[in-house]
């Protein structure tokens, strides 16, 4: 497990409970924070923008009403000055946002995991202006477990098997198997081929894509820079177009960096149907063609073997 999994495995419980599925923000000012020594009301404001919306509720009232409270559930007041170590908790405000469609099919749920097949264009994570429509909010709303909590992430654009803890003493575990690469990760792909793409062309062969990648904050993509690899991926070719334009490629990545395949396959002049972000260029296309197909590893919890297979077909 990562140093900030086991940051969020010690914290106590929140001091604001869970509104409609919602956990509330948890803001800690850390040690270097250039926001250290200002007054609460600006604090929030300088790491938090949006929470100056015109539209919304002012800061100002929020925390006159008591809204931004402490640990211990006291409530700050918009003068107090924040220090590293303080932490500031509210709940954010919800934006009109239309939820459509039905609830992702649920491909298993028992006492330890749920684990759905998600749809295209489904949030993971509530962000942004995908909250009330993200799959954990949708998910805590439609069973009620309030403790469910993703146990990985897929993109918002790809779709696939996802799974979600239930026990939250049971968390650390099952994140320790992400971490240390115990999981079985399959996906299936369709790429753009061309003359000087860095895969093969042919069904059945196979190859590896070895980068070290880093996203910075700020920056939506990730991108390969120089030094010792940190991201590795197999892949095998399944069938290419008669044109030889387009390839279906099964990836199964051994490291889980963030937009770890899509980097990888643009970086190789083989960009992933549908995706304007890493290929600007190319004609856009209803969904992102990659889908995360299976996922399998031994239960640290039941210690049974655990396999799950997406029935949604790739775009």
């Amino acid at each position: 497990m990562g140093r900030a999994a086991r940051r969020r495995e010690r914290r106590a419980a929140p001091p604001l409970a869970q509104r409609g599925g919602l956990d509330p923000i948890r803001w800690r000012i850390g040690p270097e924070s250039a926001l250290a020594g200002t007054r609460a009301l600006e604090a929030l404001a300088g790491r938090y923008p949006a929470l100056l919306d015109p539209a919304a509720t002012t800061l100002e009232e929020r925390f006159a009403a008591g809204d931004v409270v402490r640990p211990d559930g006291a409530p700050w007041r918009a003068e107090d000055p924040v220090v590293p170590g303080d932490e500031l908790c509210f709940h954010r405000e919800l934006q009109d946002e239309e939820v459509a469609g039905e609830d992702p099919p649920i491909l298993l749920r028992d006492a330890h995991l749920l684990v759905i097949d998600k749809p295209h264009e489904m949030a993971t994570m509530p962000r942004g202006v995908h909250v009330l429509s993200s799959a954990l909010v949708r998910l805590r709303r439609s069973t009620g477990l309030e403790d469910l909590t993703p146990l990985h992430r897929l993109d918002r654009r790809t779709a696939g098997v996802l799974a979600f803890g239930v026990v939250p003493a049971e968390r650390s575990a099952y994140h320790g198997l992400f971490a240390r690469g115990e999981v079985a990760k399959t996906y299936l792909a369709r790429v753009e081929l061309n003359a000087g793409t860095g895969i093969p062309h042919s069904p059945g062969e196979r190859f590896t894509m070895h980068d070290r990648l880093e996203k910075t904050r700020g920056d939506l993509r990730t991108r390969a820079v120089p030094g010792e690899p940190n991201a590795l991926t197999e892949g095998e070719v399944l069938e290419v177009d008669a044109q030889g334009e387009r390839a279906v490629v099964r990836l199964r990545p051994r490291t889980g960096r963030t937009h770890q395949l899509r980097a990888q396959l643009s970086l190789r002049s083989a960009p992933i149907v549908g995706d304007e972000l890493y290929s600007p260029a190319a004609p856009g296309e209803a969904a992102l063609a990659l889908l995360a197909q299976e996922l399998a590893f031994t239960d640290p919890v039941t210690g049974t073997q655990r396999s799950f297979r997406s029935d949604r077909a790739l775009p």
